[in-house]
This record gives structure tokens, sequence and C-alpha cells, in this order.
């Protein structure tokens, strides 16, 4: 037979949504500061071509 199961606490509830929007946050942060040295011309994180070939 089906039992109902427990229920989840608001801490927990709360503490997985705040771990959640955390991930985003610092989603937010890494991609803008990669965007800054882009700008400034000195990414050390990875390699990339600036010249493109136009035919």
């Amino acid at each position: 037979m089906a039992v109902p199961k427990k229920r989840t606490s608001k801490a927990k509830k709360n503490q997985r949504k705040a771990n959640w929007k955390k991930k985003g946050v610092h989603a937010a942060q890494k991609s803008l500061s990669l965007a800054k040295s882009m700008l400034q011309g000195k990414p050390t994180s990875f390699v990339y071509s600036v010249y493109v070939e136009d035919e």
C-alpha cells in the first residue's frame, strides 16, 4: 500500500534553493570575468584566434 513520504523541512528546501541560485551567480561572475579579460586582451585561461580569414 502507498504511504505518504515525509515532508521536507523549510530549512532543507531553502538550503537547496540557495545552492541552486549560488551556482548561477558563480557562472555569471565567471563569464563576466572572462569577457573582461578578453576585452583587455589578456586571456590566460584559454586560447582563441583573433584573426578571421575573409574570403
